[in-house]
Formats: structure tokens, sequence, C-alpha cells
């Protein structure tokens, strides 16, 4: 047996109570084959001794199968923590699966354009999403979806808003709350209620995912949305100059505070792309996330370039993931909704084992060292 032939056959060992293998988990960390020898070493999240004793025993059996008797099986496990800090302590809209908070550090990098055409992408890919605009101060988004003129209407029997749809997705904003142009002059506690009544007084449906487009900066808003809801991920936008980079550094140290997992970075206006020619000119520069995107152990889930398309889509409510699908910008918006969802799975499936873990290991000593 080789090397290749190995990752094969572990890709035939499904994960104890999911449907994916350890390979596709990222689980295998370490691989040795010589001969009829092998040895591996697996890091698996959760610290029940049943789940790695069936790990243990399924590895074992397809190595067998095959000839190999010779096993140097290591699995470690994550010791057990006799204190467990949630992230909040609510969740005021259970009937949402997940939510995702799309952030940065300063204002004008494309944050509502990406939450905009984040979740109608993950719409035209099949899943049940709602859209909340929680920027308080600036609430563009009912003008990029064609709703800047409508008004939510209020169950007579529950006394909830029905949510605004709009190309497959839920939406609610303080944009269609208030009269348009009206400034909101408001102090924090006013944020603080303004975000758990959109969250709790919005008759929102049985949804895959809700997609928050937060006001910039690490502030009232942000801390008051974690407290009200699991997050499942967080998103990063910035654009490539350093000055913009420097304050979505601290959108991301925000997410590690309040303990939320960090999907990744869009680096919006990434490169422009000439509308005559199609020449592609790096004027804000390019690629620069990358950088700050290893400094916080995530990745890059999209360059997003300047396309006069997009800023005509977002003043004429018509999105461009939507309605260009096959622009460089829409193809990455679609990127990114795939990988974004990929992750929310891997953070999930991470969650459910940790917490059918039945006894720790005692110790700290693998229980399926062989």
């Amino acid at each position: 047996m080789n090397q290749e032939q190995l990752v094969n056959l572990l890709k035939e060992v499904i994960y104890p109570n999911f449907e994916k293998d350890i390979v596709t988990f990222g689980f295998v960390k370490e691989m040795l084959v010589e001969g009829d020898s092998v040895a591996l070493r697996v890091e698996i999240p959760s610290a029940s001794a049943e789940v790695a004793q069936k790990l243990k025993d399924s590895i074992t059996q397809k190595l067998n199968a095959r000839g190999i008797t010779k096993i140097n099986l290591d699995i470690k496990q994550p010791k057990p923590q006799a204190e467990s800090k949630p992230q909040g302590t609510k969740n005021l809209a259970p009937q949402i699966k997940n939510f995702v908070m799309v952030s940065s550090g300063k204002g004008g990098v494309g944050k509502s354009t990406t939450s905009v055409n984040l979740a109608i992408a993950l719409a035209m890919q099949g899943k049940k999403v709602a859209l909340l605009d929680a920027d308080i101060y600036g609430p563009n988004v009912p003008r990029m979806l064609g709703l800047e003129k409508e008004k939510p209407e209020v169950d007579p029997n529950l006394k909830k808003l029905i949510p605004l749809q709009a190309f497959g997705i839920e939406m609610i904003s303080m944009g269609v709350l208030y009269d348009e142009g009206q400034s909101l002059i408001w102090r924090g506690p006013m944020i603080i209620r303004a975000i758990e009544q959109m969250l709790s007084d919005v008759l929102w449906g049985d949804l895959d995912i809700m997609v928050i487009d937060m006001p910039p900066g690490t502030g009232d808003a942000q801390l008051t949305l974690a407290q009200s809801v699991p997050v499942t991920a967080g998103i990063s936008v910035s654009t490539p100059q350093r000055v913009a980079l420097d304050d979505g550094a601290r959108a991301l140290d925000m997410f590690l505070k309040l303990k939320i997992p960090v999907a990744g970075i869009i680096e919006n206006m990434s490169g422009f792309i000439c509308p005559g020619c199609g020449t592609e000119y790096d004027i804000f520069g390019k690629g620069t996330t990358e950088q700050v995107a290893k400094d916080f152990d995530t990745r890059t889930l999209a360059q997003i370039p300047i396309e006069p398309i997009v800023r005509e889509g977002g003043d004429n409510g018509k999105p461009i993931v939507y309605f260009k699908p096959d622009s460089k910008s829409a193809k990455e918006y679609l990127k990114a909704a795939k990988e974004l969802w990929e992750f929310i799975e891997e953070v999930n499936a991470k969650k459910l084992a940790d917490n059918s873990a039945i006894q720790p290991v005692d110790n700290g000593k693998s229980a399926c060292s062989s």
C-alpha cells in the first residue's frame, strides 16, 4: 500500500454520527506507510472515549481487510474542560439554524454590497436565507434590493412584523421602518434594543441561515448581536489598502474575543475591470488580505473587483449576483457562498461532536493508541 491508496482507504472511514469521512473533515494529520506497516495520527474534536473507540475500530478493520496488521494509530482528543463559557446566553430567533455576522473595522469598504450578494448567492444555491440589515446608521440594504419604498406589514395574530422578500430571501432593515433620509441619532441602549427587536419581533421563517450586515466598528451593536443569537461564523470585509487592513484586523480580533468562528475575509475593490476593454488594473492593490488571513489562521473567501455594474446594480436594486451571474464579481460571490456554507457545516459538525462527549480521556492519554 502506498500513501495515495491509504488516503483513499481513509476516505471510506466515516466519522461517528456524521456523514462525512475523516479525510474530508481534515482530522488526519500525519500518515506513514512502510511496507506492511502503517502509522497514523488523527485529531478529533470530541473528548468522547466511545467516539474514539468506534473510530479506532473502523480504521483498524479497513486496514486489516487490506492485509495491513502492523498499525500504529494515535487518536488525539481535546482535554475535558471543567468550565464552558458560551458565546451568548440566549437565542432570540431559534427558528434560524445559522447566523453569519458580516463586519468591518471601518465604513465604505462595501460591507452592505457583500451582505446582499452573499445572501442572494446562498439562496441561489438552495438555502433558505434571511438578511438582517443591522447597520443602524447606514441602512442601505433596502435600496440594493429595490425595496426602499416598501413597508413591512404586521401579522394581526402574532403582532409581529412580516419581513419583506426579494430574490428568494427575507429581509428587514431600519431603512424600511423609518422614513427615507431620516437620521437616527441614537445612543448605545437604543441600538441594543433595536437589534433585539429586529430579531425577536419579526416573523422570520424556518431558515437555514441569516446574514447580518453589521455597522462598522467593534462596539455595542456587535456585542449585542453576539449575546442575542449564537453566531455561527464571522466574515470581515476589507479593501486592499493598508489603512483598511488595519481596521479589518480589528474586526477579526473582535471575532476571536467574542468566540465567533472566523469563516474568512472578503477582499473588496480588489482590482478594477475596465468596462471598455476588460483590462484589470490593481488601483488599490490586490491580494493584500492573504497575509492578514494567515495571521488570523483563516482565508480570503473572495476577491471582488471594482466593476461599474456592481455599483449600478446596487443603486438600481439589481444585485449583480442575480442579474449578472457570469460576471467576475458574481462568480466570486457565488464561490464565497459555497465556501462559507462548507465552513458552517464544519463548525456545526465539531459542535455536535463536542456535545456527544460521554466521558473524558484519563490523564490526557489517547484512548486509542496501539
